[in-house]
């Protein structure tokens, strides 16, 4: 296994960990690359350099002739718990250009996650643990998504604001998005599997020799075919307007930044700092950091 550390700190200096390696990079059968997020700590939680380090690599991949098929993975208890709310950020410039303006972040973010439909080979998510916020955007811009069966998939920030994706609607049905939208509430990976974000869930010990086989399938088929039927895919799903209305989204996330809400929130985080505000959030509900042995959420 190789370490893959292409970002690290801003001209300015200031952050102290600029030799930290973001991502672990195997090739654990041929033809198939796995790109494993090396921020176990923090639950993998998505900060400028670790998300830059995921396209980076999966860029890599997509010239390498010897790479047919890359799988995303995190390392630790969770794939990821979502962006990072913790100051994580500090020291480190957005990883690529966006426009700047209202609504920088959420366009920033989903043009991130979406240019993984345009590369020419397919990316497989292997989740296990949380898949919270942000990492959920990842693994939904994923070709394929594969899922522990006790993983959880959702979006707690819902509970004071917007997504920056809205992709619930198109992968889950309107009745179980607009369900997810009002509670924040996650699923597993089998009821992801059955409401159609992910194909399949398995036990979480057999979850990455099982992506390993679905892996070894895809590159027995040509490469050039395979990029063709990969498009087919995601073109016929753009002419059904998903890419434009994820893309309209982002301005609903950012009149979200502006709701008594999202004030009354970030006052919390001030006031009593991130750990107790997102408690508190949370403890209504009984889950995520609040549920009884469950590992704590960035997100």
């Amino acid at each position: 296994m190789s370490e893959y550390g292409e970002q690290t700190a801003n001209p300015s200096g200031n952050a102290t960990d600029e030799d930290h390696q973001w991502v672990l990079l195997d090739e654990p059968i041929p033809g198939v690359r796995r790109i494993t997020f090396n921020r176990a700590n923090k639950r993998n939680s998505l900060i400028h350099p670790l998300r830059g380090a995921i396209l980076g690599a999966l860029r890599d991949a997509d010239n390498d002739p010897d790479v047919r098929v890359s799988i995303v993975r995190g390392d630790g208890p969770s794939f990821s718990a979502g962006y990072d709310l913790a100051g994580g950020n500090e020291g480190y410039e957005l990883p690529f250009f966006t426009a700047s303006g209202e609504g920088q972040w959420p366009r920033h973010v989903t043009e991130g996650w979406m240019s993984i439909w345009d590369l020419a080979k397919p990316v497989i998510a292997q989740v296990h643990g949380y898949c919270l916020a942000g990492g959920s955007e990842l693994a939904t811009c994923c070709d394929l998504v594969y899922m522990a069966e006790d993983a959880q998939m959702g979006y707690p920030a819902t509970r004071f604001g917007v997504p920056d994706m809205h992709f619930h609607a198109w992968f889950m049905g309107m009745r179980k998005a607009m369900e997810m939208m009002m509670t924040g509430d996650s699923v597993s990976g089998i009821e992801a599997v059955e409401y159609g974000w992910a194909n399949q869930a398995f036990p979480a010990d057999e979850l990455s020799e099982e992506v390993l086989k679905i892996a070894a399938r895809i590159a027995q088929t040509p490469a050039d075919v395979v990029a063709l039927n990969k498009r087919v895919v995601h073109r016929q799903m753009e002419v059904m307007g998903l890419r434009t209305g994820i893309r309209q989204g982002t301005e609903l996330c950012a009149l979200g930044t502006h709701t008594e809400s999202m004030r009354v929130f970030i006052e919390g985080v001030q006031q009593k700092g991130l750990t107790a505000t997102l408690t508190e959030r949370d403890e209504p509900y009984d889950d995520y950091r609040t549920a009884a042995e469950q590992p704590k959420t960035a997100d």
